[in-house]
């Protein structure tokens, strides 16, 4: 799998920015057929730093109304991306 295509976003909440802080974790979405090493590989090769660790979650899509219809968002995986230490990923550089 190109590198390019594994990493789809940062995956930013209150949680996972309380989590980057104390453990120097980062949340990504990623492509649903990446494996943990697929992963590890893309973040080291673009963001320049060192894994420690890649813990994956898959996460099914909620059901959604719209009016008379429902329908099912897309199911996605997620990655928790532990970065060794000295080690940090700046998404909203200025």
């Amino acid at each position: 799998m190109n590198i390019y295509s594994v990493i789809k976003k940062p995956h930013v909440t209150e949680k996972t920015s309380l989590g980057s802080d104390s453990t120097n974790t980062v949340s990504l979405v990623v492509d649903r057929e990446a494996n943990k090493i697929e992963i590890k590989q893309a973040v080291e090769t673009l963001f320049k730093v060192k894994v420690s660790d890649v813990r994956t979650v898959n996460v099914a899509g909620k059901m959604k109304r719209f009016g008379k219809t429902s329908a099912k968002r897309s199911n996605w995986k997620k990655a928790y991306v532990t970065l060794q230490e000295g080690q940090s990923i700046d998404f909203f550089e200025v």
